[in-house]
C-alpha cells in the first residue's frame, strides 16, 4: 500500500493544519514488536522517572533512530515538508489505565524557539488503540492559519496538565475540536501551529503513543530555547546548515545523558 500523500490528503492538510484516517503504516506483528522495543527503554528508567523521560532516545538508541527515519513514516512527512528535512525530536506519551493527567490546549511554535513558524509536522503513532475514552489528542481544525495565540503559564500543582503553559480562555473555539482517533499502526500528522492538548483517559485502558518531529532544511532552533537541539537529516540535503547535526547511535537500546528542558 502506498505511503504517499495524495494532493486532496495535502490540500487538507495545510487547510485544517492536520490529517488523521490514513491507512495503517505498520502491521499487527510489526507493532507487537514495536511495543517490545519500548519495553526495553522502559527499563532504563531511573528511580522516579515515568515515560515522559524518553525524549529525543533516537539520538541514543538505534532501534528508535530507524524507527524515526522509516521509509513509510517519511513518506508522508515528506508529502508536507518537501523533500529536504531533519529528525529533531522523539516523545513517548503514555496515559495508563484511568490516569488523571491532561495536556492543556497549546500550540507547539508557540515554544520551540524554531524559524521560520509553521514549517514543522509532528507524526504521533499509536502503539495501542487511541479513542476519546483513553485520553485521544483532540485538535481545533484551522487555528495553525490565526498565527502565534497568547499563552500563559499556570501553577503546575493546580492543574492536571503535564504542561506549564496553556492558552488563555477565548483565544479559540474549544467546541470545535475533533479527537484524532488511531488504531494501533496508524498515525496523524499535525501542524506545530494547531490548537491541540488531550483529556484525562477514564478508560481501563492504557493509551501511548510516539511522537515525531519533523523540520524544513530551512529551520533554524534559537539556542536559548533549545540549547541541546540535534538535527538528523531524514531525506535531500541540507544546504542552509543553521543547526548542529547529531551523530547516529550506535547501540540499540541506550538512554540520553541529558535532560531535555520543559516548556
Amino acid at each position: 500500500m502506498s505511503t504517499t500523500l495524495t494532493s486532496e490528503q495535502i490540500a487538507a492538510y495545510h487547510r485544517d493544519g492536520f490529517i488523521c484516517g490514513l491507512p495503517p503504516l505498520f502491521s499487527a506483528d510489526e507493532m507487537r514488536e514495536h511495543n517490545r522495543g519500548l519495553e526495553e527503554l522502559l527499563r532504563l528508567l531511573r528511580p522516579g522517572e515515568d515515560a515522559r523521560a524518553i525524549r529525543e532516545w533516537h539520538e541514543s538508541s538505534r532501534w528508535l533512530y530507524d524507527l524515526c527515519l522509516d521509509p513509510r513514516i517519511l513518506d508522508r512527512v515528506e508529502g508536507l515538508l518537501g523533500p529536504d528535512f531533519f529528525l529533531w525530536a522523539s516523545n513517548f506519551f503514555i496515559k495508563p489505565a484511568r490516569s488523571s493527567s491532561t495536556v492543556a490546549w497549546h500550540q507547539d511554535a508557540y515554544y520551540w524557539g524554531l524559524r521560520p513558524l509553521f514549517r514543522t509536522v509532528t507524526v504521533w503513532l499509536a502503539f495501542t488503540d487511541t479513542d476519546l475514552a483513553n485520553g485521544a489528542m483532540r485538535v481545533v481544525p484551522g487555528t495553525h492559519q490565526a498565527g502565534l495565540l497568547v499563552h500563559r503559564r499556570h501553577d503546575p500543582g493546580a492543574s492536571a496538565s503535564v504542561l506549564n503553559l496553556e492558552l488563555e480562555q477565548g483565544t479559540f473555539r474549544e467546541d470545535s475540536a475533533v479527537a484524532l482517533e488511531l488504531p494501533a499502526g496508524c498515525a496523524s500528522l499535525h501542524d506545530d501551529g494547531i490548537v491541540h492538548g488531550s483529556p484525562a483517559n477514564t478508560s481501563d485502558r492504557p493509551r501511548i503513543g510516539l511522537t515525531m518531529r519533523y523540520s524544513a532544511a530551512c529551520v533554524t532552533c534559537d539556542p536559548v530555547a533549545n540549547p541541546h537541539f540535534k538535527t538528523y537529516l531524514c531525506r535531500g540535503v541540507d544546504t542552509y546548515r543553521h543547526n548542529r547535526a547529531g551523530p547516529v547511535p550506535t547501540v540499540r537500546y541506550a538512554r540520553t545523558d541529558f535532560t531535555p528542558r520543559d516548556p
